[in-house]
């Protein structure tokens, strides 16, 4: 198993993950192994699509139609009321 060193950590962070350690009921130790399991799996993850992610961040503001799709398409300037 690897180790590492990491130096220069805040007090405060230090503070927050023995905190954040003690509510899951492990060490501080233990607790930072989980954050990097967890980060590394978000990596390998496919990211969705920017329309997806657009979509989903207003999906609750109360949008009532489709937006159409633009795929292939040559971009062009907005009209914005001359």
């Amino acid at each position: 198993m690897a180790q590492f060193i990491v130096r220069d950590l805040e007090d405060d962070v230090k503070a927050r993950l023995k905190r954040r350690a003690e509510r899951h009921g492990r060490s501080m130790e233990e607790e930072v192994r989980d954050i990097l399991r967890n980060a590394a799996k978000e990596e390998n993850r496919p990211l969705p699509n920017l329309g997806s992610r657009i979509a989903a961040r207003f999906a609750k503001t109360g949008l009532a139609k489709d937006l159409p799709e633009f795929h292939g398409q040559a971009p062009r300037p907005a009209e914005l009321g001359k």
